[in-house]
């Protein structure tokens, strides 16, 4: 073999290498959909928000994406303030799809009044998250207990 041919195949090699253990895993980018998410809402951006929801997302109660940014529109008219605190319980990824579980508290203020919206200070609000992988990116695609 030539140097070229050696160079070349080390520099193949060592890129795979650098790719494989600087590429963020599942978990981690999940946690990142939650921190972005959480930011989002507290700056009262929409679109930043509807940015890590699935134009897929259904749930039980019925809501949809279309329903929720809407809904959202109108959460951020009437509140100010807004505050997360979560911690995150667990995250079990299974192929292309994932479930995380949360526990919540929100503040916001509404008017001259401030208090918890979800959860509270000796309890919060325990959420459970589904999520989908659309290309490289996790969206929220489902939740219980909001």
């Amino acid at each position: 073999m030539s140097k070229k041919t050696v160079i070349y195949l080390a520099l193949l090699i060592l890129s795979a290498l650098i790719t494989f253990f600087l590429w963020p895993s599942d978990e981690s980018r999940i946690k990142k959909l939650f921190r972005e998410g959480a930011k989002a809402i507290e700056q009262e951006k929409i679109d930043d928000v509807m940015s890590k929801v699935s134009f897929n997302y259904t749930d039980e109660q019925g809501l949809t994406y279309l329903f929720i940014k809407k809904e959202m529109g109108n959460v951020f008219q009437q509140m100010s303030g807004i505050k997360i605190e979560y911690e995150i319980i667990s995250i079990t990824v299974k192929d292309a799809t994932a479930a995380a579980d949360l526990d919540i508290r929100v503040i916001a203020s509404y008017g001259q009044d401030t208090g918890y919206v979800v959860g509270d200070a000796a309890k919060p609000a325990h959420t459970r998250f589904f999520l989908e992988k659309e290309r490289t990116k996790w969206l929220v695609s489902k939740t219980n207990g909001v």
